[in-house]
């Protein structure tokens, strides 16, 4: 094992601990709540610019009332915007919700792809939604990168780059393959807690010794 293997091992091994004391992600949520990939494809989808628990409340009444493809399928796209109206881009969500619906039943026999590739394919699914798609609801080693893990990455040092694709890719090369499926659920709860987009705790941060910082202007 390098030495920056090593370090960022340490760096997700400390944080595995620190994050327990945190809510999970909605798609962690959804994971457990409902052990149904579509349900964790379409919450983790609704959840794109939308706070969790705004997004947690609005698949719950989605959900009471349509709770599969199929049901959501044949649902008017009125009441789908009705129903998911909380969340950010509902309109576009639920133009993209009803026709992921329909290629789910025609396409894929009902069944959510379990390739990147066919994911992808799905409208409002991008590279991000896929992988935890892969990695939370298949159990597959997949890297899903937001803004937060691009963010943390790049001010870890452990990554130079530009966008959250580069990132990714970036990491596939570097990131040892355990630490796949742990990357975003870790660094997402760091993110929104201690490690935040403007003035980032670093006082507070549990991995500050091993971060270099990069890009950070003002900390608390």
């Amino acid at each position: 094992m390098t030495k920056s293997e090593k370090d960022i091992t340490g760096v997700i091994q400390i944080l595995e601990k620190f994050t327990r004391r945190y809510r999970p992600p909605l798609s962690e949520f959804a994971d457990a709540q409902y052990k149904d990939p579509f349900k964790t494809l379409v919450a983790t989808m609704l959840s794109a610019r939308t706070k969790d628990y705004v997004t947690e409340k609005t698949v719950e009444k989605l959900f009471s009332k349509a709770d599969n493809w199929r049901a959501i399928w044949n649902m008017p796209l009125g009441e789908i915007e009705n129903l998911i109206k909380p969340v950010n881009f509902y309109r576009t969500k639920a133009r993209h919700l009803k026709e992921l619906a329909r290629r789910i039943g025609k396409e894929f026999e009902g069944e959510v792809p379990k390739t990147l590739e066919e994911l992808i394919t799905l409208p409002g699914v991008g590279r991000k939604t896929a992988n935890i798609v892969l990695a939370v609801a298949f159990k597959k080693d997949a890297i899903g990168v937001d803004t937060h893990v691009h963010r943390i990455m790049n001010q870890l040092g452990y990554v130079k780059t530009k966008v959250p694709q580069e990132t990714e890719m970036e990491l596939r090369m570097k990131l040892p393959k355990k630490l796949w499926k742990k990357i975003n659920y870790n660094l997402v709860l760091f993110g929104q807690n201690i490690c935040t987009p403007i003035s980032p705790f670093c006082s507070r941060c549990p991995v500050r010794n091993f971060c270099r910082r990069v890009g950070v202007k003002k900390s608390r």
